[in-house]
Formats: C-alpha cells, structure tokens, sequence
C-alpha cells in the first residue's frame, strides 16, 4: 500500500528479522510488512545483513554425531500447517492466526467488539472493533502497545492512523483513541502489559476484557 504514513520503527523490525520479537509484536509486524512495501524492503536488509554477520561468525565445533543425528530427523514425520491468503480487510498472518476463520467478536460495551488471537506471559493480542466516532476511554501504558489500522481510521493527540498504519504507543503516552467517522475502525493490537485507563468505570471492567 502506498498511503501508509505510520511504520514499524527499525529496531522492532531487526527484533523480528532476528526472531527476538515476541509473538504478539511480531503478528503485528508480519501483518505491516505484508502490506508495506517500505517496511518490508527495511526487512530483507536487516535480513541480509544478518545472513552476512553470520557468514563472518566464528566456526563452531560440534560433537562427531551431530550430522548423523540430523540427518536421521530428516525422516521424522512432519507437521504440515495450511497457508492462509488475504481475505477482505485481514491480512495473511491474521487469517493464520484465525484459523482461516471469521473472528470471534466479544462485545466491549457501547458497540465496540474484540477478539483476542492469543494470549501469553509475552503479552496479547487481539482484534478491536470500534463503531464510527466513538472513541477508546483515555488511557495508558504500562508497557509497549503496537496498533495497526485494518478498516476504517482513528485519530488521538500523536495523529491520524488510517489503514495499514501501525501507531506505537509506551508507558510515556496517554492518549484518547477516537474512530474516524464512515466505517467502524478495526485494528490488531498487541501489548506486554495491561492498560492504565484513567476513569474508574473502564478500570473496574478491565478484569473482564482482560486488556
């Protein structure tokens, strides 16, 4: 897509390239690069670079069996996934991570909707369905929060962030998310740790939403 304005920053793009990103980031970053050419350029060259700092590496000893053992788990029977393509508004990696399945909305009140695509000791994520003009409760963060823009378009105090955006947000931004009028705004958002909302209403129902 050419009107993306909001990219991954290059150090979680080499976290990924060397496999270091934990999962929810990295389903996030997977989804941007699938629809940015300039970010995915950035990839392959940190992606080449470290194919080269391995090539200038040290040779490593390894005990005598080591190519008969590997080569006898060559005949290990192995576990095939299925390949997902793009469908509608979700990416390639969201459908992996749906099971080629349509999601499973969960209502948040007042309209929006999540559905969470894992959840771990890394950190989550999910799906976010916020109806048009509506906005998040203003909150912030306890940790890092990436959100990429699938449908649709939000606005807060950092910018605008239409489809295909990717806003990062840490502990030092507090902001009031708010979907742009037309179509409700979906997104994929990963976190590490749980929000800060600032009102008590959105505090007291955190537990629940597991956000």
């Amino acid at each position: 897509m050419t009107d993306i304005v909001h990219h991954i920053p290059d150090h979680l793009l080499l976290s990924y390239a060397s496999g270091s990103l934990p999962q929810p980031f990295a389903l996030v970053v997977a989804a941007h690069v699938s629809m940015c050419d300039e970010c995915r350029a950035r990839l392959e060259a940190h992606e080449s670079v470290g194919g080269m700092v391995l090539e200038d590496s040290d040779q490593i000893i390894v005990s005598d069996d080591a190519k008969s053992r590997l080569m006898a788990r060559l005949d290990d029977a192995m576990e095939t996934q299925p390949i997902y393509d793009r469908s509608g508004i979700f990416p390639a990696p969201v459908m992996q991570a749906l099971n080629g399945l349509p999601p499973k909305w969960k209502s948040l009140g007042m309209g929006a909707r999540q559905s969470i695509l894992d959840e771990s000791a890394e950190g989550s994520v999910r799906l976010l369905y916020i109806p048009p003009g509506q906005a998040v409760p203003d909150h912030g963060h306890n940790g890092l929060e990436l959100t990429m823009v699938l449908q649709g378009a939000f606005s807060d105090e950092t910018g605008r962030y239409g489809a295909g955006d990717v806003e990062v947000a840490d502990a030092d931004l507090e902001h009031t998310p708010m979907a742009e009028e037309g179509e409700p705004c979906i997104c994929l958002a990963a976190t590490d740790a749980s929000l800060r909302f600032n009102a008590w209403v959105p505090r007291m129902l955190q537990p629940f939403f597991r956000i």
